[in-house]
C-alpha cells in the first residue's frame, strides 16, 4: 500500500471510473481508484441521459460500443409550458435532428449498464482498485497522502475527488462550498405509457418545477420530476395507480395512460458550488465540485467536462516533465473549468426560478421569448450544441472523441 502512485481517484461512480480510465490509458500513469463500495454494481432500474459530448468521451476510451448496444437514442426534445390545471400543454419549442452525422442529441443508458461497462473496463485495464473510505487527507510539498479508515495509507502526486455532492474529500481539504436549498424535491421513476414516444423527450414546465420524460424502449420512459417539497411528499405517499394518473395529467396525456414500473425515489434538490476546485494537490471533479439543478439534465455532462479537462491537463504536464500536482498545473484545470461551471449553474438556477411559478404575466413573457428563439435558427442551433455537450471547438480533446 505504500507504493507511490501518480494519481489517486476517490469515488467509483461514472465520473471517477471515467477519469481513472482516461488517465490510465495515457502516458502509462499509475492510477489507484478508491471506492467505499468496491465498484459494486448498483441495483437500480434508473437511466441517465448521455449527451453526444459524453458519448464521444466514452468512444475515445473504447467503452461506448458496449453501452450503445442497450442505449435508447433521443432523436428530439419538445418543451411545453402551462399552468398546473391546464388540460392542454401547448408546444413552445422543439429540438430535433442530429448534432453530427449519425449522432443523435443524446442516448438514455441504464445506470446499471453504464456501471457494468465502466467497471469491466477498469478491471480489464489493470487499474488498481482499493475498497475503503478516506479518513484523513494530508497534502505535502511533494505528495498527497490519504489515510483510509482501515488504517492503510496511500500516496500520490495528485488526488482527485469524485465522491459526490456530499464529498468527504472536499470537507477533508477544507474547501468551502456555496449551498442553497431549492425547496424542491426530485422524483425519479420509470413509467410505461400507452402510446409510443418515438424517440422524443418531453420537458413540461409546470409551476412546481419541470417534469421530463426521457425515452427508453418504445413504451417506456425515465421520469425526472421536480416539485415543491410539500407537494412532493404528498405525491410520494400515493399508491402507484393514483400517482400514475397524476403523472398522466401533468403530461397532458401526450403518451396516453401511464403506469409506474417501480416505486418513486425522491431526494431534496440543492445548489452546491465549491469555492475552489483545487487545493493542496487535490482536484475536485463532478458533483464533488458542483451540484446544479437537474432540469436541463446537464449534471453528468458537466462532470465529464471536468474529467476531460483534468485528464488533459495532467497528461500534458507529465509529457513535458512537470510535477503534475504542482499548484500551477492544477490551477490550469481550475481556470479551464471555473467559468463554464458558474455559467451552467447560473443558467439552470435562473431557468428554474423563471419557470417554477404560476404567474400569468411571467408565463406570457417567457413563452414569447421561447417563441422568438424557436424562429431564430442560429440561436437554436447553439442551444442544441450546448445541450449535446458539443459547443465550442476548443474544448477538451476527449469531448471531441479524440485521444489525449
Amino acid at each position: 500500500m505504500n507504493q507511490r502512485r501518480d494519481v489517486i481517484v476517490v469515488g467509483g461512480g461514472p465520473i471517477g471510473m471515467t477519469l481513472a480510465l482516461a488517465l490510465g490509458s495515457a502516458f502509462e500513469m499509475r492510477i489507484t481508484l478508491v471506492d467505499a463500495r468496491n465498484l459494486a454494481i448498483p441495483q437500480d432500474r434508473r437511466a441517465t441521459a448521455i449527451s453526444a459530448g459524453v458519448s464521444a468521451v466514452f468512444e475515445a476510451l473504447g467503452v461506448w460500443d458496449d453501452m450503445a448496444k442497450a442505449a435508447s437514442p433521443i432523436r428530439a426534445m419538445k418543451l411545453t409550458d402551462s399552468s398546473a390545471g391546464a388540460i392542454y400543454r401547448p408546444l413552445l419549442m422543439s429540438f430535433a435532428g442530429e448534432v453530427a452525422p449519425g449522432r443523435p442529441l443524446a442516448h438514455m443508458v441504464a445506470n446499471r449498464t453504464m456501471a457494468q461497462v465502466l467497471t469491466e473496463a477498469v478491471r480489464a485495464r489493470g487499474i488498481e482498485v482499493v475498497a475503503g473510505s478516506v479518513g484523513a487527507l494530508e497534502a505535502g510539498r511533494d505528495a498527497v497522502r490519504l489515510n483510509l479508515e482501515d488504517g492503510s495509507n496511500l500516496e500520490a502526486s495528485v488526488g482527485a475527488a469524485a465522491d459526490g455532492g456530499r464529498s468527504a474529500m472536499r470537507r477533508l481539504a477544507s474547501i468551502d462550498a456555496l449551498e442553497r436549498d431549492y425547496g424542491q424535491w426530485g422524483l425519479v421513476t420509470t413509467v410505461r405509457h400507452e402510446l409510443a414516444h418515438e424517440g422524443v423527450a418531453w420537458q413540461h414546465f409546470l409551476p412546481g418545477g419541470p417534469l421530463a420524460s426521457l425515452p427508453l424502449d418504445a413504451h417506456r420512459s425515465s421520469l425526472v420530476w421536480t416539485e415543491r417539497s410539500g407537494e412532493a411528499a404528498r405525491l410520494v405517499g400515493l399508491e402507484r395507480d393514483r400517482l400514475g394518473a397524476e403523472i398522466e395529467a401533468r403530461m397532458g396525456s401526450r403518451l396516453g395512460k401511464v403506469t409506474l414500473e417501480e416505486d418513486v425515489q425522491a431526494f431534496p434538490l440543492r445548489l452546491v458550488i465549491a469555492r475552489r476546485m483545487v487545493a493542496g494537490r487535490l482536484a475536485l471533479v463532478g458533483d464533488a465540485a458542483h451540484v446544479i439543478h437537474p432540469l436541463a439534465g446537464q449534471g453528468l455532462n458537466l462532470g465529464m467536462k471536468d474529467v476531460a479537462a483534468l485528464a488533459e491537463v495532467l497528461v500534458e504536464a507529465a509529457r513535458v516533465g512537470e510535477d503534475i500536482g504542482a499548484p500551477q498545473v492544477l490551477e490550469r484545470y481550475q481556470r479551464w473549468r471555473r467559468f463554464d461551471v458558474m455559467r451552467m449553474a447560473t443558467a439552470t438556477d435562473g431557468i428554474n426560478r423563471l419557470f417554477s411559478n404560476d404567474n400569468d404575466v411571467i408565463r406570457a413573457a417567457r413563452d414569447t421569448g421561447l417563441g422568438v428563439v424557436e424562429r431564430l435558427p442560429g440561436i437554436k442551433k447553439a442551444l442544441i450544441a450546448e445541450a449535446a455537450g458539443r459547443s465550442g471547438g476548443g474544448g477538451p480533446r476527449l469531448l471531441r472523441g479524440l485521444a489525449i
